[in-house]
């Protein structure tokens, strides 16, 4: 059998810049740095020679990182396995929300929460994500959380769920846990990398219901 090339990762924007001989390297320096930029290379001397250039002409034409990381699979990288990935759905129908969460080398689910009357997908996202914080820090575990909601993750980043959601009788306990969920992240520190689950490169988030 054909023995697997290495590969060389360089790093133009990160933790540490440079040009790095394993992906696990490369992952250390950009994983929930925001707006890494970063690809990888065939040979040592075309990734040191990349590294010398500006990173647009490499990665994208001078788009911006963030737009670019969703389209380019070099840029982007794989998943990483040893992570816990949450997702959440809202029936359109009646209005009830879940979420749930799974570990993603095994798939096996850590928690599913839910139904909650009259929410919506965002308010799920987060607190899909702060339950995964929560249960990762009982845990002493700083793993990295995989959403693919960006407005969750800024929720979270902001410690607010900025939601237009009007509370009423039937949603109150869902209120309850965003006010919980609001206080857990003020309350607490993390070193969890939160990033986005790139679905148009990795596929179908592995913790989304299955019911699109």
């Amino acid at each position: 059998m054909a023995q697997k090339k290495p590969k060389f990762y360089v790093v133009w924007r990160g933790r540490e810049t440079g040009v790095y001989d394993s992906w696990d390297a490369c992952q250390k320096q950009t994983a929930g740095f925001d707006g890494a930029l970063y690809k990888s290379f065939d040979s040592k001397p075309a990734a040191l020679k990349a590294y010398k250039d500006k990173p647009h002409q490499h990665i994208g034409q001078g788009k911006k990182p963030e737009a670019t990381s969703a389209k380019i699979p070099g840029l982007v990288g794989s998943p990483i396995e040893d992570s816990l990935v949450v997702d959440a759905a809202w029936n359109t129908a009646t209005g009830d929300m879940e979420y749930q969460g799974i570990y993603l080398a095994t798939k096996q689910k850590l928690f599913l929460k839910g139904p909650y009357a009259d929410g919506t997908n965002n308010i799920g996202e987060f607190l899909a994500i702060v339950h995964a914080l929560a249960l990762l820090h009982q845990k002493g575990s700083n793993i990295p959380i995989y959403s693919d909601s960006r407005t969750a993750i800024s929720w979270v980043k902001n410690k607010k769920a900025n939601t237009k959601l009007e509370e009423t009788a039937r949603n109150e306990e869902l209120f309850e846990l965003l006010d919980r969920a609001e206080t857990w992240l003020k309350t607490h520190r993390y070193a969890n990398p939160i990033l986005k689950w790139e679905t148009t490169v990795w596929g179908e988030n592995p913790a989304d219901f299955g019911r699109k």
